[in-house]
């Protein structure tokens, strides 16, 4: 049954992107903010891409994050050229990766991340993912259409479909 609910989410997220570390205002206008993104990584995305944007609640209320975006487009290939453009622009700009002053929000410039949005689960797969990682030098860890993987250098990828996965490779 759990795993057919983690399927379900999977695939109600399919075609959402998670923009993290965005400063909050009281009169922020999310669709504004949004266009000034896509506008900055060079992606045009009109009004009609776009099905739903909202703030989403904390896991971890006490952290003082601001609440991540959550934007819901009309196609997982519309969410996949998003996260590529981000991706490029920050090679391009690797001295200046994405981040809050150069989509035009005033203050401390706050570096911004954009993602698939995954499940709380996947999260926690994925941060576990990271960790263990860091711990026996894996060189990449990326998520692509909400599954984690794992590479040391040169070879295979690993597919982390648990954390049973994980404390195999110790």
């Amino acid at each position: 049954m759990s795993t057919r609910l983690a399927i379900l989410e999977k695939i109600s997220r399919d075609s959402n992107v998670e923009i993290q570390e965005v400063p909050e205002s009281k009169s922020e206008n999310l669709l504004a903010i949004l266009q000034s993104l896509c506008k900055v990584i060079d992606t045009p995305l009109v009004e009609t891409d776009v099905r739903a944007y909202r703030r989403v609640a904390k896991i971890n209320p006490a952290s003082n994050r601001p609440r991540n975006i959550v934007v819901t487009l009309a196609s997982p290939r519309h969410r996949d050229t998003l996260i590529s453009a981000v991706l490029r622009y920050n090679k391009l700009h690797a001295n200046d990766k994405l981040n809050s002053t150069s989509i035009g929000i005033a203050g401390e410039a706050r570096r911004i991340y954009v993602s698939e949005h995954l499940s709380a689960d996947t999260k926690q797969l994925h941060a576990a993912a990271r960790k263990t990682a860091k711990e026996l030098n894996y060189k990449y860890v990326w998520v692509r259409f909400g599954r984690i993987y794992l590479r040391k250098d040169h070879s295979d990828a690993i597919l982390v479909k648990n954390i049973e996965t994980l404390a195999k490779l110790h």
